[in-house]
């Protein structure tokens, strides 16, 4: 299982309503296998296979930011991560504020 949540620390709040992509790598091209929005807590769970390998998940903030009328310096934020151990479960967070953001392995 992988799994994202996303704080906007300029907020306090969870970020609703962005657009998660997850893509694994397949030899030197990426191969979309998942997609969906942040719910009111701003977590989205992926639906995908356990497969070893070189993941990305693109966080699309540009509408977010622009919901609200705020400026915003990034657009996408592309995350890169390597799946070894299919046996447990992968959680990539972000904490995202319009000109900065930071993530890590969560649990």
């Amino acid at each position: 299982m992988i799994s994202t949540h996303i704080l906007d620390t300029s907020k306090g709040n969870p970020a609703e309503g962005v657009k998660v992509v997850l893509d694994r790598k397949v030899g030197n091209q990426w191969t979309e296998i998942g997609t969906g929005m942040t719910n009111p807590d701003g977590r989205h769970v992926f639906d995908c296979e356990k497969i070893p390998g070189i993941y990305r998940i693109t966080f699309q903030v540009e509408d977010y930011f622009k919901r609200d009328s705020s400026e915003s310096f990034f657009m996408d934020i592309p995350v890169l991560f390597n799946i070894s151990n299919i046996n447990r479960k992968y959680h990539v967070p972000l904490l995202l504020n319009p000109y900065g953001y930071s993530t890590y392995r969560g649990s």
